[in-house]
């Protein structure tokens, strides 16, 4: 069995950023390597206990996805194999499935959020206005109803540690201009409806999702990061759905529920899973990569 990944260590390249679960490296004017380690966060804290196998099953969620959707938006993916751009054993140890090489692209300052289903934070603020980041929706909705048309609802990219923030159409317009912002909405729709079909197919309510984007020199629209994974994504099984309550899921809202369950006050530093947890989490990952790309990751 592989070492979980907390970090990487890759001395050859330069680091460009660490994010919570991606580590970027440098290869250039035009490209990055990216890892996907097995570090988990929540509530926007990086959790003390990774999750094994984690990173690879992300990455190659994300491949299939890329691969499936392609025909519907480019993708920053260069189809460059990620041993090939380090020597050192060692730091080849640290690929694996976990690593891609991309495009380097200008991300655009915002997160591209589709909701199909009233769920999480858009379940607690109907109850209270009717609304979903101030969209007005039906009357009599309940928790986990599938929504009339899924809806766009952008936020903030918040730097590491702080909370993204939900903003409307109209502010999102005067982050990137407006026809740049109707091109961010409509493919985020359009991806997002994609990719909910086939998961129904293959047993899987994709309840609601987080997209980035960025652009190359000529102003092309790219699919970035990562896309439609457990960490980016709401997953339930289609056979325990029930309208009226929070269904289980294969995200890591089985970790959040813990985490409110423990106590913790959701502030720096956040508590060590218990092994039984974290094992149960990456069960949860690996069952979602099975059932959407007929995939097995080895631990």
């Amino acid at each position: 069995m592989t070492q979980p990944l907390l970090q990487s260590c890759i001395h050859s390249l330069p680091l460009i950023n660490q994010g919570k679960v991606r580590d970027i490296y440098d290869l250039g004017a035009d490209k990055m390597l990216i890892i996907a380690t097995d570090r988990l966060s929540a509530f926007d804290v990086i959790l003390p206990t990774p999750i094994p196998g984690k990173g690879a099953v992300l990455t190659q969620i994300a491949n299939f996805w890329f691969d499936k959707l392609g025909h519907l938006i480019p993708n920053h993916l260069t189809g460059i194999d990620a041993d090939s751009v380090v020597s050192d054993p060692v730091e080849k140890a640290q690929l694996g499935e976990r690593a891609i090489v991309v495009k380097k692209l200008k991300p655009l300052p915002i997160e591209a959020i589709v909701r199909g289903y009233l769920a999480g934070s858009g379940w607690k603020e109907y109850q209270k206005s009717g609304t979903v980041c101030g969209i007005a929706l039906p009357a009599g909705l309940q928790e986990a109803s599938k929504l009339p048309q899924p809806i766009f609802t952008p936020s903030t990219k918040a730097e590491l540690g702080a909370h993204d923030e939900n903003i409307n159409f109209d502010q999102m317009a005067q982050l990137l201009g407006l026809e740049l912002a109707e091109q961010v909405r409509a493919a985020a729709i359009r991806v997002y409806q994609a990719a909910s079909e086939y998961a129904l197919t293959r047993g899987i309510i994709i309840a609601d999702t987080k997209f980035e984007f960025g652009l190359d020199d000529a102003g092309t629209l790219y699919l970035i990061d990562e896309v439609l994974t457990p960490d980016s994504s709401r997953f339930w099984p289609l056979d325990q759905y029930q309208e009226g309550q929070n269904p289980p899921s294969y995200d890591k809202q089985y970790v959040r529920d813990w985490l409110e369950a423990s106590g913790w006050n959701k502030q720096p530093p956040a508590p060590e899973l218990p092994a039984e947890v974290a094992a149960r989490t990456g069960e949860k990952y690996r069952e979602a990569l099975r059932l959407l790309a007929d995939r097995e990751i080895q631990l």
